[in-house]
């Protein structure tokens, strides 16, 4: 035989090896019952064991102890008596070894932080309207420009308006005396200033001119006139809005509209003014619930003296909701989210686990509600609780609950939503 025929004969060995070792695990892993086919070994506790598997691949079974060919740790026993009972037998070596905590679920008032977005609006209980309610021509503006800062009582404009002069000058002469028939008179012209809309703090120049003032201090936000203008009865001449409150319309999500109400604490952030916050409360939740974001909106009123908000600016606000109905409480992290159904791993007085089905409610601070599924004091198992969930599957514990849950109450007596 030459020497390439002997390589090549090496060659086809090797590659016929390779290939046995690779038709082996692949029958291992196929067939895994077959590679079980032995009498059931006893473990360290004189328990006998049906096979040894890894908590993180819990699906392959090896026939006796040694070291996870996936992880670096011992493989664990599973016990011929763990089916006996309706949850899962670990033991306490076990449990440590793994890090499964668990915790009592206790009812409790949950209050949740969350933040909204919202735009900061002019406050409008705090606006001022000044009107002609007769014809008038402008004669001056003291205010030419829209958001201007004005003073209460600051002169805005002077009006030639006959009427409104003659009716100021009759009043003012009228209270002057002290008779009776002269009260009666004042009181006549008084009411006749009202009828013919003359606004507060007007007064008479002369020559026909008034002068009007600045009913309240804020922002000149509209100018409805110009220098020289001739106006119309009822005209808007000047718009002014007080800036020491403005608002926020907030769109608050529907799952948190039921703990948002009125004198819900607000804290405003805006992009201006980078780690300052500005304070206020919820005035009220608009009775309208938009049909495309599914959100309802929040009236929040802010302080603001310092005058440093403007309407238009964007804000983020946080909201702290309101504690309402007492529920069971427990960890978020403890939750299974198996897509149709939410599992909690709880541990019975006799040690076992098993998966329950629950109702998750709202979360914060890390904890969430449960609204059904859980009556209060029950141990839940808040780590690890994946790998009981694991064998858990495979034992049959979740067929089981599949198959009672339609049996299974909607809520648990006294924690009705």
């Amino acid at each position: 035989m030459t020497f390439s025929h002997r390589i090549f004969v090496a060659i086809a060995i090797v590659a016929a090896l390779a290939g046995g070792v690779r038709l082996g695990y692949w029958w291992a892993r196929s067939h895994p019952a077959s590679a079980l086919a032995i009498a059931p070994a006893s473990g360290s506790e004189g328990r006998p064991v049906l096979y040894w598997y890894d908590p993180m691949v819990p699906d392959q079974h090896f026939p006796k102890p040694g070291k996870s060919p996936f992880m670096d740790m011992m493989l664990v026993p599973k016990y011929a008596d763990d089916n006996a009972g309706s949850g899962v037998q670990i033991s306490p070596e076990l449990r440590q070894s793994l890090g499964i905590r668990t915790v009592v679920a206790k009812p409790g008032l949950l209050e949740a932080s969350f933040r909204v977005p919202g735009t900061i609006a002019w406050n409008l209980r705090e606006e001022a309207l000044v009107s002609a309610r007769v014809d008038a021509v402008v004669d001056r503006l003291h205010v030419r420009a829209p958001f201007e800062r004005v003073r209460e009582g600051q002169p805005l404009a002077i009006l030639i308006a006959p009427a409104w002069s003659t009716a100021i000058a009759e009043a003012r002469a009228a209270g002057q005396g002290n008779s009776a028939s002269t009260r009666a008179l004042g009181a006549a012209a008084t009411a006749r200033l009202r009828a013919l809309g003359v606004p507060p703090g007007a007064r008479v120049l002369g020559g026909g001119r008034v002068q009007l003032t600045a009913p309240i201090a804020g922002v000149v936000s509209e100018i409805g006139v110009r220098e020289g203008e001739s106006v119309s009865a009822n005209r808007v001449l000047f718009r002014i809005n007080g800036d020491d409150k403005v608002w926020v319309e907030a769109a608050i999500p529907q799952a948190d509209v039921a703990g948002i109400g009125v004198g819900t604490p607000a804290i405003a952030t805006v992009d201006a003014f980078p780690g300052e916050t500005f304070g206020g409360e919820v005035e009220t939740l608009l009775p309208q619930v938009d049909s495309g974001s599914r959100t309802q909106r929040a009236r929040i009123v802010l302080d603001n003296r310092a005058g440093r908000l403007a309407p238009g600016m964007f804000a983020q606000v946080a909201l702290q909701a309101g504690a309402g109905t007492p529920y069971p409480l427990v960890p978020t992290d403890a939750l299974i989210d198996g897509g149709a159904q939410t599992r909690l791993i709880v541990q019975d007085p006799d040690g076992s686990f098993r998966a329950i089905a629950v109702r998750p409610g709202r979360s914060g601070d890390g904890m969430t509600q449960i609204l059904s599924g859980l009556a209060g004091g029950e141990r839940v198992v808040a780590s690890g609780q994946f790998l009981i969930d694991s064998e858990a599957s495979l034992s049959g514990a979740l067929e089981r609950l599949n198959a009672g849950a339609a049996d299974e109450p909607a809520h648990p007596q006294g924690h009705a939503p």
